[in-house]
């Protein structure tokens, strides 16, 4: 019997009945005759890694902050330039 868990389509079929179906982690660990401690473990292998997320939106962020700073830049240089060329320009005559 040990060795029917141990092979990789097994504990990836373990883990989407927790993950993707949404069953107990008990309820499953007891129909497959495994402990849960080792299902919690399985879930937590194949789960995707936070930091690779956290990384990813990191960088997500960091772009948006530099495409904000080359707009923000972008429109001062246009205010500055109406400002400047106000002066050159009479006003109207009332």
């Amino acid at each position: 019997m040990s060795t029917q868990w141990s092979t990789v389509e097994f504990k990836e079929d373990a883990v989407r009945q927790v993950v993707g179906r949404g069953h107990s982690v008990a309820e499953v660990a007891v129909r497959l005759g495994v402990s849960t401690y080792s299902l919690y473990q399985w879930v937590r292998a194949m789960k995707p890694d936070k930091t690779e997320q956290q990384a990813a939106e990191l960088n997500d962020e960091k772009s948006e902050i530099l495409r904000l700073r080359a707009q923000l830049r972008r429109v001062e240089k246009e205010r500055d330039f109406v400002r400047r060329s106000a002066r050159y320009f009479p006003k109207e005559p009332e």
